[in-house]
């Protein structure tokens, strides 16, 4: 299991530590509008790079690439923060699993949890991507060599939520369509091992008791956007949810305008509760 290598994080602010931990394929740069809004409020807000993506440790066999290992290489970094308080964890998609895999295994560390369309069990995706991720990734060498101009095609393609009711459409600004497509070529193809690994965590949601945010987009076409009313049935303590429903799979860069109050609002509350 590779938990050793560099993690790249950035830190902004001081006070109440906030972990914001981004999805698969994704980077640091997925909180570059809520991270200096954490610092400005007086949080201390460490976002990183998990194993495999961004500046992190890459590891070279895709053996390597499972949730356990991602799970270790990220509570190992924690671990090395000089942090004296319990923590608030923001995560989304698969950050948001991994977020909720740490209040499992370490309750008592964990404060509140704020989590964005998140990932905690494999049959969230559309059946086609159940079944491509069943196996294991052997063969990589097309996903390395597929160049930015692709990768940038296919997030433009999928950028686009449209709202049948109100007729509204938005695409996703351009500065975000870049990072996007530059943080898949960043990646390492190994992630793509990661999915089929997850352990499914609807079982064990009914043991989190930290005060949670849900927030999901209604248009996710990543994860069923069903799956989130269902994690909001089964977590004891939400104290606050909302659907952004001209938004897919990436709500806190859909729509940072509208995400970041109530998040500031979330924390707000937690804050003024015992810690």
């Amino acid at each position: 299991m590779a938990t050793s290598g560099v993690v790249n994080f950035v830190q902004q602010g001081s006070g109440t530590p906030v972990i914001l931990t981004h999805g698969l394929a994704a980077s640091l740069h997925d909180w570059d509008d809520l991270l200096p809004e954490l610092a400005e409020s007086g949080y201390a807000g460490y976002a990183l790079d998990l194993l495999g993506h961004g500046d992190s440790y890459k590891p070279a066999h895709a053996r390597d690439y499972t949730f356990e290992s991602v799970f270790e290489h990220f509570s190992a970094w924690i671990d090395s923060l000089p942090l004296a308080d319990s923590l608030i964890l923001i995560g989304h998609s698969l950050g948001g699993g991994l977020s909720l895999q740490y209040a499992l295994r370490y309750p008592e560390r964990v404060r509140a949890l704020v989590l964005i369309n998140p990932f905690y069990s494999i049959h969230q995706l559309p059946p086609i991507l159940q079944l491509a991720f069943r196996r294991q990734l052997i063969n990589t060498a097309l996903i390395e060599r597929t160049p930015y101009r692709l990768f940038r095609f296919f997030v433009d393609m999928s950028s686009v939520s449209f709202h049948v009711q109100s007729r509204e459409t938005h695409i996703l600004p351009e500065h975000i369509r870049y990072q996007t497509a530059l943080d898949y070529t960043r990646a390492s193809s190994g992630i793509y091992n990661i999915p089929r690994t997850l352990p499914d965590l609807t079982a064990d949601l009914s043991r989190i008791h930290q005060p949670t945010l849900l927030l999901w987009g209604g248009h996710d076409q990543s994860l069923d956007p069903q799956s989130f009313p269902k994690i909001r049935d089964l977590l004891p303590n939400i104290v606050a949810s909302h659907q952004f429903p001209i938004c897919g799979h990436v709500p806190h860069q859909c729509h940072p305008e509208q995400l970041n109050p109530h998040v500031m609002r979330f924390l707000q509350v937690i804050c003024k509760m015992s810690p």
